[in-house]
């Protein structure tokens, strides 16, 4: 048995003789004991083989349900939908490309051109308002989408954007509607939702919630600066953030 120290000898697996451990060849039967002569240290003693160092492993993206618990990395695609389609409805809008002024807004109530209500949800006749809104849209829609997927994103899209625009229609008769500044603020909501939660029952949050109410704010105040905002679609999208942001907020937390 060995102790920690060089081997007396060797076993020669030809002959079964006992050899010396510092030879490559067995003085018997000429078998090949082994390919070179052990590394000899200062003291004479064989040297022990240093392990080969193995190179760091390489962290591949986390893949959905590979830990429980843990959302698997996904893009941002719904969100960037939203972002992409509002910008070609501005450039429509700006250039009058095929009449796009009489094509993309809603005039009043839209009546059989349904359809308007989707078109004008992407469509922006200022850059403010343009720019805020989608800063908002693009932030929080992506933090949504992260946390709950595509899915979530596109429903408080429909109905604080598109259903923003409807409940003005329904007040306001003989108005120009644009823009998704329903859908803006549902997204703010909806991401806030579950930090608001967390601060009720006490704890601590990591959420930057004074940034948040910062942009909910400039988001809330566009009819003050546009005409094609409204204080109706802004109520809208605050009901939809919240009655939506909750039971995502609770499924998460299970």
């Amino acid at each position: 048995m060995s102790t920690g120290g060089p081997d007396l000898f060797v076993i020669c697996k030809s002959c079964g003789s006992e050899v010396s451990p510092y030879i490559t060849e067995c003085p018997y039967c000429g078998n090949r004991l082994r390919k070179r002569a052990p590394k000899l240290d200062r003291d004479q003693r064989v040297a022990e083989r240093k392990a080969r160092r193995q190179p760091p492993p390489i962290l591949t993206r986390l893949r959905r349900d590979e830990m429980p618990g843990i959302r698997g990395e996904t893009h941002p695609y719904a969100t960037g939908a939203v972002i992409a389609a509002s910008l070609v409805g501005c450039v429509l809008w700006q250039t009058n490309l095929g009449g796009a002024d009489g094509q993309l807004a809603v005039f009043g109530r839209p009546g059989g051109q349904w359809w308007r209500l989707f078109t004008a949800a992407f469509t922006y006749d200022h850059v403010g308002y343009a720019f805020i809104s989608l800063v908002a849209i693009g932030l929080f829609g992506w933090l949504l989408e992260r946390r709950h997927g595509p899915v979530a994103v596109l429903t408080l899209f429909l109905i604080g954007g598109v259903g923003g625009l409807a409940a003005t229609t329904a007040v306001y008769a003989n108005s120009l509607e644009l823009g998704a500044v329903g859908a803006a603020l549902a997204m703010v909501c909806a991401w806030s939702t579950p930090d608001l939660l967390t601060l009720r029952a006490g704890g601590d949050v990591e959420g930057d919630l004074l940034g948040a109410a910062a942009i909910a704010v400039a988001v809330a105040l566009m009819p003050l600066a546009v005409t094609d905002a409204s204080w109706v679609a802004d109520g809208v999208g605050v009901i939809a953030g919240f009655a939506i942001g909750l039971p995502l907020a609770l499924l998460g937390e299970r």
